[in-house]
């Protein structure tokens, strides 16, 4: 089994419940579902919209290889109203990113893991630091509080209540 690390998140729609479902539907196909950080709410990175984000990341132990995992939750995105546009950044019901999968290497045409840009975005780190603050980043070498403590993105990441 492989500790998995998904980030969740979503504008469009109802926002919680689309992340509650995403959830559900992971533990159907994924594996089985260990964790997961609190709701929050963030503002849009990389583009403006007027309907805020709620990000939340969680955890899953799975035998699954990575790029199987990839086929489900962008099945599940699909099933959950995601519509893929050209431009990467912009409004969407669900967006389901492996963040981590172990401590496992993995890049492809497909896949990057870890996920590129987690050190860039607080909306990655303050979830994830919730769960595995001292968690060291395989690539960077360093610990998801360091790296939150380092992240130049201040855009607001607040829980939600």
């Amino acid at each position: 089994m492989t500790r998995i690390y998904f980030l969740l998140g979503g504008n469009i729609g109802n926002r919680e419940e689309l992340l509650s479902e995403a959830v559900r539907k992971m533990t159907n196909l994924i594996g089985e579902f260990v964790q997961a950080s609190s709701l929050y709410e963030t503002e849009p990175w990389g583009f403006t919209h007027e309907q805020n984000f709620l990000n939340q990341v969680i955890a899953f132990d799975s035998d699954l290889s990575a790029l199987e995992i990839l086929d489900r939750t962008q099945a599940i995105e699909k099933e959950l109203g995601r519509v893929r546009k050209t431009t990467q950044y912009c409004e969407r019901t669900i967006d389901i990113d492996i963040l981590f999968y172990g401590d496992e290497l993995i890049e492809n045409e497909r896949l990057s893991i870890p996920h590129p840009r987690i050190q860039e975005r607080s909306f990655a780190l303050y979830p994830l630091e919730e769960l595995i603050p001292n968690f060291v980043h395989p690539v960077l070498k360093k610990s998801i509080k360091m790296l939150k403590e380092e992240c130049t993105d201040k855009l607001k990441v607040n829980i939600f209540n």
